[in-house]
């Protein structure tokens, strides 16, 4: 499970910062990628890494303004020209539909896959065997939505002494019991999986909110997250400026990620009048807060490793 950063800039794009987009690798999981907005250019930004645009099933768009949207339709049309054929689903706030129709109507854009668009409100989105993604409505000048993916917990490890002190050698059946609640041997015993394998596996934890003013509302819905990614827009000195313009700064970010007792605080959002020798100064007054904070940029990866 690997976060990437295709643009981490704000309102319009810099030499040194794309617009937004970040991408969640899931190959390992269930071989799938999901992409959160997609910003002017996202589509040129994946050109740098690795990330095949067919194996983009999801989009998650969390509200309306075109840094966070503008890329969309060229996204979707050139996912048909790279050979994707399987189905992709766009989620997003009230207008997404309207929007991306009316995008691949007005330019005869015919796509090679079933598209299909949901519109979101608070609540829950997803409940399937591996993830579970709640929606929930933050604070800004448009309908603005936060995204909280949790994957269920794992089995544990098999313990193989366990079995081999029952004469159980290895074999296809050690797979059987992984896979089964319970698995009769070829000798007519049966075995019950739970008494073999040990702990599970807790499932990762990520909450990726769009463009908000601070509110201590969002701390309960980003609770325990293993990493965050939350804007930054501004410098703590801009606070007023942040609250005028329904955004957050470094310090507030860091406040909820603190509150909230998350993993790791992911910066992102940064505003253009920020320049190279302004980041030091940015990550300071974060980690000042919550020390376990960084700053992306564009193309920045971060793992979430099991724990």
């Amino acid at each position: 499970m690997e976060i990437t950063f295709l643009g981490t800039g704000a309102g319009t794009p810099s030499k040194e910062r794309n617009v937004s987009a970040l991408a969640l690798t899931l190959l390992q999981e269930i071989n799938s990628i999901w992409l959160f907005d997609c910003g002017e250019a996202t589509q040129h930004q994946l050109l740098y890494t690795n990330i095949k645009p067919r194996k983009i099933t999801k989009i998650f768009i969390t509200h309306m303004h075109g840094d966070h949207i503008f890329g969309l339709p060229g996204f979707l049309s050139s996912r048909s020209f790279l050979g994707g054929t399987e189905t992709l689903t766009i989620y997003g706030p009230p207008g997404i539909e309207d929007y991306v129709n009316s995008s691949l109507i007005s330019s005869q854009t015919h796509l090679t896959y079933p598209l299909v668009i949901k519109e979101v409100e608070t609540g829950r989105l997803i409940d399937d065997e591996q993830f579970i993604v709640d929606c929930y409505r933050l604070e800004h000048g448009v309908p603005s939505f936060g995204y909280r993916i949790t994957e269920k917990d794992r089995l544990g490890e098999l313990i193989v002494e366990k079995l081999r002190e029952r004469g159980i050698k290895p074999g296809p059946i050690y797979q059987q019991i992984k896979e089964n609640p319970t698995v009769v041997t070829p000798d007519g015993e049966t075995l019950h999986r739970e008494h073999f394998l040990g702990p599970n596996k807790k499932g990762r934890v990520i909450s990726v909110l769009g463009d908000t003013r601070y509110k201590q509302e969002h701390i309960a819905f980003v609770k325990d997250s293993d990493v965050l990614v939350h804007e930054a827009t501004f410098n703590d000195q801009s606070a007023k400026r942040a609250r005028e313009y329904f955004h957050s700064t470094t310090g507030q970010a860091a406040t909820i990620a603190k509150e909230a007792n998350v993993g790791t605080l992911l910066l992102t959002h940064i505003s253009s009048r920020y320049r190279e020798e302004d980041y030091p100064g940015l990550l300071k007054e974060a980690r000042r807060v919550f020390p376990n904070t960084e700053l992306a940029h564009d193309l920045f990866k971060w793992t979430i490793p099991h724990q």
